[in-house]
């Protein structure tokens, strides 16, 4: 049997045992649910968008992000890893979000433990998805 270690790069295991934005959020401007039957990872995640001035335009900037999985150390990680990585980005930026980049950022995932990586993307997307969808029925009233 392998190692632990021998798994998973010293930033997934960093990431699995002291997560970040880890939580439920108080009135979310977006969120989102995805998961995978096969493994039964699932992925919630919460996201609060503000606009402010970047570059001298207003943008719409994910301000706080959090998650709440129910999966393996790998889901927790990438989970943890793609808050890191939106948070304090413009919408844009954050949609632009790939498994590819969560892998890249956690140093390598075990081919095995892939999905995981897709499954915080997804998170991510839906809940952009979401917050959108919100504006939209916003200003549809």
């Amino acid at each position: 049997m392998a190692n632990i270690n021998q798994l998973y790069s010293k930033k997934v295991l960093d990431h699995f045992f002291h997560p970040r934005n880890m939580g439920e959020m108080k009135n979310p401007d977006g969120v989102s649910t995805v998961g995978n039957p096969v493994c039964g990872d699932v992925m919630r995640m919460f996201i609060k968008v503000k606009n402010q001035k970047v570059k001298g335009k207003s943008e719409e900037v994910v301000e706080d992000v959090k998650f709440q999985t129910l999966g393996c150390g790998a889901a927790i990680a990438t989970s943890s890893m793609a808050t890191e990585l939106i948070k304090g980005k413009t919408l844009a930026q954050a949609e632009k979000l790939t498994n590819k980049a969560v892998m890249e950022a956690l140093d390598g995932l075990p081919p095995a433990k892939t999905h995981c990586s897709i499954l915080a993307e997804e998170a991510v997307r839906k809940a952009i998805e979401d917050y959108k969808n919100k504006l939209k029925t916003k200003s549809e009233k």
